[in-house]
């Protein structure tokens, strides 16, 4: 007996199979590649603009609260003021450079301030305040002066700790060549140079010329110093001499290798 022929064959697979869909082509497959990237473009561009209501338009992060740190003289209500933060704006909106400008220029007595924003609701103005190294009199109150020479304030009462900075004056030629502003800095270079007892001591930083700096500390002693040049020699030699002769009423360092001490 006979089998089935070869089309019969087919015939019966043709009939127990399902059909397979056709294959897209390739214009088919740049479509769908299309429509994915509509879709993605889409979704993207969805959460955009959430993202951008949410840090603009809602109510969530906004500015609610400003905190002050490191003050010293300054007050949180002072730098607060000066700083101007607009309240109730979008956080990510408050332009930080422009209130650390706002508050150096209001308060000199500000040296550096640090803004940063404090997710979700606050703004954090870290302060560091100058600190005077010397004080010049002027009529009954003092103007401070600090590391870096720079005039920051005036005060009724003056600092406890911090000597007072006497300048010549007059027709001193060393005022005429140098100017009063780099006797002034010179000044405030020999008070960073001195050692830790000797400047909580010292109550007077007298200028005669750029090389005549002395210094008029407790106990009626004085230091002749010299100009600034040297100072950490100097320093290490004033301390030995004080240990040396702890009754001397005057000390000679304005040449650190051949330094002098009298009156005890």
């Amino acid at each position: 007996m006979a089998g089935p022929t070869t089309a019969q064959r087919g015939a019966g697979k043709q009939e127990g199979a399902p059909e397979r869909p056709p294959r897209p082509g390739p214009e088919g497959r740049r479509i769908t590649r299309r429509r994915l990237l509509v879709l993605i473009a889409a979704a993207v561009l969805l959460l955009g603009s959430g993202a951008v209501w949410v840090l603009y338009g809602s109510s969530w992060l906004r500015v609610g609260q400003v905190r002050v740190t490191g003050v010293r003289v300054l007050t949180p209500a002072e730098v607060e003021r000066a700083a101007a933060v607009p309240m109730n704006a979008p956080l990510v909106s408050v332009d930080t450079g422009a209130i650390e400008k706002r508050l150096r220029q209001k308060l000199p007595r500000i040296d550096s301030v640090d803004v940063v924003r404090s997710w979700p609701h606050g703004i954090g103005l870290k302060v560091t305040e100058r600190k005077p190294v010397l004080l010049v009199e002027k009529g009954a109150k003092f103007i401070e002066v600090d590391a870096e020479g720079v005039r920051f304030a005036t005060v009724d009462k003056a600092p406890a700790g911090v000597p007072l900075l006497e300048v010549a004056t007059g027709r001193s030629a060393s005022l005429r060549r140098f100017g009063g502003g780099r006797l002034v800095r010179e000044a405030v270079r020999v008070a960073r140079d001195l050692p830790g007892g000797v400047a909580e001591d010292t109550r007077v930083v007298r200028v005669a010329s750029y090389d005549a700096i002395s210094l008029e500390l407790t106990g009626d002693r004085t230091v002749l110093w010299g100009s600034g040049e040297a100072g950490a020699a100097k320093a290490r030699v004033l301390t030995a001499l004080m240990k040396a002769a702890p009754k001397a009423g005057h000390f000679d360092v304005s040449a650190p290798t051949a330094p002098a001490v009298s009156g005890s």
